[in-house]
């Protein structure tokens, strides 16, 4: 599982020109699944971007300092299978990427994890494969990439065969 963390002072979707979740100050979550991806790729994810300390504490004047849930901030998760595309040639090729019917629920899991973990109510998300239309404004800018152990192995794996094919081995 990836997942891409941006800062945010503020972050929305939309979906057909209607906003389905919005949060102020905290993280925006994009969040891809791959293909082998299980509950304990989704634990490690929510564990970790919980606890990241991105921000900064007014009180010491440390930096790095305080997670999302020290700051009482908010979350707003959004599915991204693009995360696990891979270039062949120009095109994008997504077969690392779980198939929709399996992820969806993976990725409804994520989400329940991260509210029971935190607080349901500082929890969002958006909606699941729809066209989505993602608005923030960074905070920072602060973006960190994470992939959970399990999912790096086997992208890198992926990636190696992508690369193999192309050179004609």
């Amino acid at each position: 599982m990836k997942a891409v963390v941006q800062r945010v002072i503020s972050a929305s979707v939309e979906v057909e020109g209607r906003t389905v979740s919005a949060i102020g100050p905290g993280l925006l979550v994009l969040v891809g699944v791959h293909d082998l991806d299980t509950d304990s790729d989704a634990d490690y994810i929510c564990r970790k971007v919980l606890n990241m300390r991105l921000f900064p504490n007014e009180k010491t004047g440390k930096s790095w300092d305080q997670s999302v849930m020290q700051k009482n901030y908010e979350v707003l998760l959004v599915s991204q299978f693009t995360l696990y595309g891979i270039l062949k040639g120009n095109k994008p090729d997504f077969h690392v990427a779980m198939a929709p019917d399996r992820a969806k629920s993976l990725y409804a899991s994520l989400v329940e994890r991260f509210q029971r973990s935190y607080k349901a109510d500082a929890v969002k998300d958006g909606v699941f494969g729809a066209m989505m239309k993602v608005n923030l404004v960074n905070d920072g800018p602060v973006t960190l990439q994470l992939e959970s152990p399990q999912s790096s192995r086997n992208s890198n794996d992926a990636t190696a065969e992508v690369e193999r094919t192309m050179n004609g081995e």
